[in-house]
Parts: C-alpha cells; sequence; structure tokens
C-alpha cells in the first residue's frame, strides 16, 4: 500500500456482513474510496447504502457496490470479513483485487488466516486485525454496534511498517480506537482468551453442561438453548468453565512463547459483564443453520496447543461437542426447525 492522502485510498471489502460493513463504512467516513463485494445484499446496499446503528450516533454511508471482484480491480487495501469457513474463496475472489502495492488486511477469527493469505500473496502483503466489537447485522445493509470496536493491527511477516501506521490513522479517524502491535501472534492468543470460551460455550449449552464436562452430546435428540454472555457468567457452572478454558488458553499461548498478562482472565469477564446479554457470532451462525468456525476457533488452537506439549481436555471437549451440534444443526430438518 502505497503512501498517499487518505482519499485516494481504494478499499475493497470482501465479506460484508456485519463486521466487514461496520469497518467498511468506517473507513469510508474516513475519506476512503470503499468498494463493497456483495451477493444476495447487492441491490439493497446499492440503492440504500449502509446504515449503522451505534450507541456512538447513528449514521449512513453509500459505498460502491459490486457482484464480482472483477467489476472492481485491484485496490490498495483489500478488507476480509468473510467467515473463515469461505477461506477455500480466496483464489476465487481475492486476485482480481490485488495489485503491485496491495496490502491484503484479514479481520477474522481465529488461527491459520494469515498463512493461507501468505500462501498465495507472499508474507510480506498481508497484515492482521483483531477486532474487540459487538455486532449484530439486523437486516441487509442494516448493522447494529453494541459495544467497544477497537482494533489490534499486526503485520504477518514482522514489525510493522509506515503502512501499518498509515492504516491505523485512518480507522482512528473513521472513529475506530486503533492500536498497532509488534506481535500479531499474542494478540490472536489474547483475543481467544475470549473468544474460545463464549464463542464456544454459547453454542455447546445447547447439548447441556453435562455433555460438554463428557465431551459428547449425550442426547442428540434434546436440544436446549444456546446462551447469551450474561447467562453464561450468570450460572457458576457455566462461569467455572469459562474460566477453565481461558486458563487452557493462557497456558498454550505462553507454552509458545507469547506472554499473556495474568489479568487476562479476569479482565476478559470484567469486558465481557460490560456487554450485557451479547450473542456471540458462533451462536448466530448455529440458530442459523450455518457452518461454524470451528477450525480456526476451537480446533487450530487445539493443535497448536498439543504441539507445544499442553494439555486442553476442556478444548478438546469442547471441539468434540461442537463438531456433533454442527453435524445434527446442519441437517434439512433441524435448519427447517431454527428458522421456524
Amino acid at each position: 500500500m502505497a503512501r498517499k492522502s487518505f482519499t485516494d485510498l481504494t478499499v475493497a471489502v470482501v465479506g460484508c456482513g456485519a463486521l466487514g460493513s461496520y469497518y467498511g463504512a468506517r473507513l469510508l467516513r474516513a475519506g476512503a474510496r470503499v468498494h463493497f463485494l456483495l451477493r444476495s445484499d447487492h441491490d439493497v446496499v446499492r440503492r440504500r447504502g449502509v446504515r449503522v446503528l451505534s450507541p456512538e450516533g447513528d449514521f449512513q454511508v453509500h459505498p460502491r457496490c459490486a457482484r464480482a471482484p472483477g467489476e472492481i480491480g485491484p485496490c490498495d487495501l483489500v478488507l476480509i470479513g468473510l467467515k473463515t469457513t469461505a477461506n477455500g474463496e480466496f483464489p476465487r475472489l481475492l486476485p482480481p483485487l490485488v495489485g503491485p502495492d496491495t496490502v491484503v488486511l484479514t479481520l477474522q477469527n481465529g488461527l491459520g488466516n494469515e498463512e493461507a493469505l501468505a500462501a498465495l500473496f507472499g508474507p510480506a502483503r498481508v497484515l492482521g486485525g483483531l477486532c474487540f466489537v459487538c455486532l449484530n447485522r439486523l437486516a441487509p445493509g442494516v448493522i447494529r454496534h453494541l459495544a467497544h470496536g477497537r482494533i489490534v493491527l499486526g503485520e504477518f511477516a514482522g514489525w510493522p511498517e509506515p503502512r501499518t501506521h498509515d492504516l491505523a490513522s485512518l480507522l482512528r479517524l473513521g472513529g475506530v480506537p486503533c492500536d498497532v502491535t509488534d506481535n500479531l501472534a499474542g494478540a490472536h492468543w489474547e483475543k481467544l482468551v475470549w473468544n474460545i470460551p463464549f464463542n464456544g460455550l454459547g453454542v455447546a449449552a445447547a447439548a447441556g453442561l453435562d455433555s460438554v464436562l463428557a465431551g459428547r452430546v449425550l442426547d442428540p435428540a434434546r436440544r436446549g438453548p444456546c446462551l447469551t454472555t450474561d447467562r453464561l457468567l450468570a450460572d457458576p457452572r457455566w462461569e467455572a468453565l469459562v474460566r477453565e478454558l481461558m486458563r487452557e488458553t493462557i497456558r498454550a499461548a505462553r507454552a509458545r512463547g507469547l506472554p499473556l498478562a495474568d489479568t487476562a482472565e479476569d479482565e476478559q469477564v470484567k469486558r465481557t459483564h460490560e456487554m450485557g446479554a451479547y450473542r456471540a457470532s458462533t451462536l448466530i451462525d448455529f440458530e442459523r443453520g450455518l457452518p461454524l468456525e470451528i477450525e480456526s476457533l476451537f480446533a487450530e488452537p487445539l493443535r497448536r496447543a498439543q504441539a507445544a506439549g499442553v494439555a486442553a481436555p476442556r478444548l478438546a471437549a469442547l471441539v468434540q461437542v461442537l463438531r456433533e451440534l454442527e453435524a445434527v444443526s446442519r441437517q434439512p430438518s433441524a435448519i427447517a426447525t431454527a428458522q421456524r
């Protein structure tokens, strides 16, 4: 990404759900020329734009809209907000957007996303961003921003470059608190301290606490409610499991040479209390019968923990329960039930 004025920067947003739409709208507000790559929402967003409902003030923007990446062409920045279950689409969607000076920034959850992009475009082009934000997509082009919004940016291949700081400045100009890290891997594991328990247990609660403790769905025919973050913390048994998963994640990060603060567990719990009744993204996907981000959010962290010699029995059990629940929820009869 060559240095230029913010109003000359071209941005392509790939994955225009809640996350991509929100940050794409913020970049547009900062003055960048932003293109949204859209499918089913194309006509609505082209006609009405993107509306963000936020406690910081509602606003509406009108990005350029395209159905195919070739309609956009090479950009200065490609911002990826896709679910990680769609990473197999990278080779089809991204090359038309990437020119000689393009930077590719993934805001996706979990581990392994930067590696997939580096395999296509080389590690020097790839940035990662960790989003600490509560968002929901209410309708095509309508995003509710509930709380937070900070991004932590880092280079995949090394120390922060001037382009990283330029992008952080652009995000701040659009109203997004943004920090730059020289340790992207550590930032990923710090976020996993929250994502693993709250995204995972919110869904796994449908199988019941006994199933999660046993590491298998004890009664596939019986499905209880998923749990929002406040309900997980309101029940001492679930909160204990939340904290066990957090401690496993912290131990795994430390074993990989990524020191996380001793206060990480309590800080994440405190921050989550402030969110209220938040429905994590994995919970929403599960209720809609969509694929879950099991590989990036849970299975890959488990593999890396085990490779570092760290036992993570709670995480291993959670992965198994989530796989079984996903298999059941994506059956046609289960999806139809969830949609009623």
